[in-house]
């Protein structure tokens, strides 16, 4: 049992304080909403295709065909968070990260800077959880609220694009204060033989295929049967791989949130602060429920659109659990061998500090521009 919590401390956390909050809001019919399987799936099946990328070896030939371009840590710190930002705005934050997160712990490593490496991990993190927020594809809040209060997408975007902006120019100098400048060993830079071509053409179709799910132009059921039954065939290995603990804990969380929801005193607190300040309210009940039960939650208290999508996107920002992508680097990086040695600040303390800083700067920016 020690082992487990030393292993997955938020996975055990996370269970004890959803079986505790079984004990508050007694389990019914509703809680079968709780559980978001479409999420879980699309991961699953990312998993999977990331999975079999690792084991042809297709990240170490971009990781040496990469540092063959860049010689720098930063440098490539800087490419990972951009990229970050970006595809996080058409592939959504979880999935961005669950694509990108190996490869940056594929590339870093060869420069032997632990610390360096955690800091890039945790501003891609928060890159993907600010890139998203600039379209209502971007994250599932996002296309909730614009459904909900039936934006148009100039708006949408509009709205957003000032706080897109200043994310982006804090990111880089973020980038360039937290992580060293550190250079490669050319020594180091092996060849790397060219990945499983057949293979490879396959895992781009299934990651293609997982795309179209999130953006819902096919049916995700359909897209996870087609993943799974595919890489069995292709890489039967590849299912051991996949990171159960990471949806277990989501499953944790999900009725964890879903029944902080329906608790009145959680309830009724976040109905008197959405009245003075919906901003506020979303930023403050995202840390405890997350932004996306949140978004949904907080809704039916206030007709303003424009303050909730703003708040559930930057309250996105903060605890571990506001955004639920958080999660997928915090489980990437505490899966990484030799956790006990690292030096410097822990990921969880050094996590929370950076997101408190670009919140509360993003914060101090929306009651500036009012």
């Amino acid at each position: 049992m020690l082992e487990l919590i030393k292993k997955n401390p938020v996975l055990v956390l996370s269970g004890i304080l959803a079986l505790i909050s079984c004990f508050v809001i007694r389990p019914d019919a509703e809680y079968l909403s709780y559980v978001n399987v479409r999420v879980l799936a699309i991961l699953m099946s990312l998993m999977l295709v990331v999975a079999v990328l690792l084991r042809i070896g297709t990240f170490d030939y971009l990781t040496n065909k990469l540092l063959g371009k860049l010689h720098t840590s930063r440098a490539i710190s800087l490419l990972l968070t951009a990229l970050s930002f970006t595809l996080a705005m058409l592939l959504t934050n979880d999935v961005t990260l669950v694509t990108l997160v190996p490869f940056a712990i594929a590339v870093l490593k060869n420069f032997n800077d632990r610390k360096s490496l955690m800091y890039t991990l945790i501003l891609m993190t928060v890159a993907a959880n600010l890139g998203s927020m600039l379209t209502p594809i971007g994250n599932p809040q996002n296309l909730y609220l614009y459904s909900h209060y039936k934006f148009a997408l100039s708006g949408f975007i509009k709205l957003m694009l000032p706080y897109s902006a200043l994310s982006l120019a804090l990111i880089i100098i973020a980038v360039f204060i937290l992580c060293k400048n550190t250079n490669s060993d050319p020594r180091e830079n092996k060849t790397s033989p060219v990945p499983d071509r057949t293979k490879l053409i396959i895992c781009i179709a299934l990651f293609v295929l997982c795309v179209l799910a999130v953006a819902d132009v096919i049916n995700w059921i359909l897209m996870f049967f087609m993943t799974t039954a595919v890489t069995f065939l292709m890489d039967k290995k590849a299912f051991k791989y996949v990171d159960y603990n990471l949806l277990v804990t989501f499953v944790f969380f999900f009725i964890l949130t879903g029944n902080l929801g329906r608790i009145d005193a959680v309830y009724n607190t976040l109905s008197k602060i959405v009245e003075t300040s919906p901003v506020i309210a979303a930023v403050i009940s995202s840390q405890i429920i997350s932004n996306v039960p949140a978004a949904m939650l907080l809704s039916a208290f206030t007709n303003s659109g424009e303050a909730l999508v703003i708040g559930t996107n930057l309250g996105g920002l903060g605890t571990l659990i506001a955004s639920m992508a958080s999660l997928i680097t915090y489980r990437f990086y505490t899966s990484m061998p030799n956790e006990e040695n690292r030096k410097g600040m822990g990921y969880l303390p050094a996590f929370t500090i950076v997101n408190i800083v670009f919140l509360a700067a993003l914060l101090a920016f929306r009651f500036l521009i009012r």
